[in-house]
């Protein structure tokens, strides 16, 4: 069963599957200047755990990029990261946050982008490290869809599904 689902669905994607296909997705563009992002977080058995909405800010120079979020969820539990982001001309992106483990690497192609990473959970969520997935996909509007899925010894825990768009002024 497992291996089935690694042949098709979630993991089964690659960035290739998306070259060609428009809109084209810029991390520069897309993510950069005020953002508005809204979401849910699936736990295991696939019911809504959380919601909570971020006000995210990036910055680029060049290829060089910082991604501020400041989360805020349902619980009224807070929480902030500061992505630092490499964009190389071929697409392929790496990319640090204080909670993340090592370095993410991922790759924007087309209307997608693929993000992996280890996201070190706070202590107050268990401290536990997980393989996260990060697929983001370009809508016509220029809003982002992010889907993310987080697993813990190759079995997933849980499952995240946002938007970003730019903040209305």
């Amino acid at each position: 069963m497992m291996l089935a689902s690694r042949l098709v669905g979630f993991a089964a994607q690659k960035p290739a599957d998306y070259a060609g296909t428009g809109p084209q997705f810029d991390l520069r563009k897309h993510l950069s200047g005020p953002l508005l992002c809204e979401g849910v977080i699936y736990g295991p058995t696939g019911r809504v755990v959380s919601r909570f909405v971020a006000d995210m800010e990036g910055r680029w120079e060049g290829n060089r990029g910082v991604l501020t979020e400041d989360f805020r969820y349902d619980s009224g539990a807070t929480q902030q990261r500061e992505w630092r982001l490499t964009l190389g001309n071929d697409g392929n992106l790496s990319a640090e946050a204080d909670d993340i483990v090592g370095t993410g690497t991922g790759q924007q192609q087309g209307s997608a982008m693929r993000l992996q990473y280890r996201i070190r959970l706070p202590e107050s969520a268990g401290g536990h490290v997980l393989d996260t997935t990060d697929w983001m996909y370009l809508a016509a509007n220029e809003t982002v869809v992010n889907r993310s899925q987080f697993r813990k010894y190759g079995i997933r825990v849980a499952e995240l599904v946002a938007t970003v768009r730019k903040k209305e002024s």
